[in-house]
């Protein structure tokens, strides 16, 4: 077994079995981060993370055991309170705070037997596509060091695949835990709005007592099957219907739209993945989702904007959410919007659509988000023009699962959303576990 490529069901098994040891397991991945030249991960907790492991293990010789996850050693995103362990969210402002208590997603994690290695870089406030920031600097890619891994988790998504740990507790608001598992080439699940507790979440200083509004936690991680032993523990429950086959399965499929155009670099993969879905027995049909897709991209805009208003200036929330009476308004549009599609899923399982309207690009660290550009097949396009697919789902509060779906022909993963109705979390789960066996994937980069 090696670590860097084993998920975290494996490497559990490996602790009970006592064919690996907790602390070895942690030595091992504090070894690699030290090496590793993607700064994804900023802060390191070795003392605490070895001695909660040998802990571990001494429980494990008298037969005891925590939970699922007992011995997995594990990184948390850096803009969630992990006690005596620096958050920073990337900002010189909280350079030094270190939270007096978990996340209770964090404490649920140690609560099963994770032991958490230390925490994953963000860009400032968690707002941005890539990640960097002037407390800790760049990280990079592991596909090619040259291009970002994506944002706000890029850090989380780097630290997975790169093999620095089992796994990583991110967070999504507009693509944070999605766009860099596509860009990365991971497992990556955006959880059902309300699901996983989302205190802690620090993104201004004195944040954490209420979760910005939308913002969920979850997963990044190596296999689909991590990512329901993961959500099992971050809820507490586990079961829900799932399907067991791929044949039959009813799958609206939206993947390209005037809005938000995809690339053709991505849309070949995820032709040939819908391709392999198709042969494997999914009934493929065109979405006819309720709504345009500019329109639900603008009712996302309008109310993100405002989740995040503490780092806005004044006039950067959007007119339709600057008052509270224009929030309500809107979050009633949105009520009835969810709604709409409650109703259309009644006629599907899933709904197939890109992540974004390409792979990984080069850092670009002038501007910001709302200025730089991104060529996509000889257009230049504004950053934010080319994630419109990830704040169709968010603004809906439905669950994503981004799979690996294939290679680019120049060599940069490209990931597939595979959504579903609020609260059938597991049916995703399920459907990409199922879908790993026929779709191409991407493997492991370098190795």
């Amino acid at each position: 077994m090696d670590p860097a490529e084993a998920g975290a069901r494996e490497l559990a098994r490996a602790v009970a079995e006592r064919s690996v040891s907790s602390r070895e397991l942690v030595r091992y991945y504090l070894d690699r981060i030290a090496a590793s030249e993607l700064n994804a991960v900023v802060t390191v907790d070795d003392s605490r993370a070895l001695a909660e492991a040998a802990a571990l293990d001494a429980e494990t010789v008298r037969g005891a055991r925590r939970g699922p996850l007992h011995g997995v050693p594990v990184t948390v995103k850096d803009a969630i309170a992990t006690a005596g362990l620096r958050t920073t969210c990337g900002s010189p402002e909280l350079a030094g705070f270190v939270p007096d208590a978990d996340a209770p997603a964090v404490a649920r994690l140690r609560a099963a037997g994770a032991v958490v290695l230390g925490k994953t870089n963000v860009p400032q406030w968690c707002g941005d596509i890539q990640t960097y920031n002037d407390v800790f600097g760049v990280t990079r890619n592991p596909w090619d060091p040259a291009r970002t891994p994506g944002g706000s988790s890029g850090g989380s998504a780097a630290a997975v695949a790169d093999g620095l740990c089992a796994f990583d507790l991110a967070s999504d608001i507009a693509g944070s835990i999605r766009i860099p598992a596509h860009f990365c080439g991971v497992w990556g699940l955006k959880p059902s709005v309300g699901l996983v507790p989302g205190e802690g979440y620090v993104d201004h200083v004195g944040a954490g007592a209420v979760p910005p509004d939308g913002n969920v936690l979850g997963p990044i991680c190596r296999s689909p099957a991590d990512l329901g032993l993961v959500l099992d523990v971050l809820t507490g429950s586990s079961g829900g219907a799932v399907p067991g086959s791929l044949s039959g399965l009813r799958a609206a499929v939206w993947v390209d739209d005037p809005a938000c155009r995809v690339g053709g670099r991505t849309r070949a993969v995820l032709a040939a993945a819908l391709d392999a879905l198709e042969s494997a027995g999914v009934r493929l049909s065109p979405a006819g989702a309720p709504g345009a897709f500019a329109d639900i991209w603008q009712l996302h805009l309008d109310m993100v904007l405002a989740a995040v208003a503490y780092n806005l200036p004044e006039d950067g929330v959007p007119p339709a959410t600057a008052s509270h009476r224009g929030w309500l308004a809107r979050a009633e549009d949105r009520a009835r919007l969810r709604s709409a599609w409650a109703r259309w899923f009644s006629a599907y399982d899933v709904l197939l659509c890109p992540v974004t309207a390409m792979p990984a690009f080069a850092h670009d660290l002038d501007g910001d988000i709302g200025t730089r550009s991104v060529t996509i097949d000889g257009e230049a396009r504004p950053h934010m023009s080319t994630i419109g697919w990830c704040g169709l789902i968010s603004v809906l509060g439905l669950p994503s699962v981004v799979m690996p779906a294939g290679l680019s022909d120049d060599g940069l993963p490209v990931g597939l959303q595979i959504v579903a109705p609020h609260g059938a979390d597991r049916r995703a789960i399920r459907f990409a576990e199922l879908a790993a066996d026929v779709v191409a994937g991407v493997g492991a980069p370098g190795r």
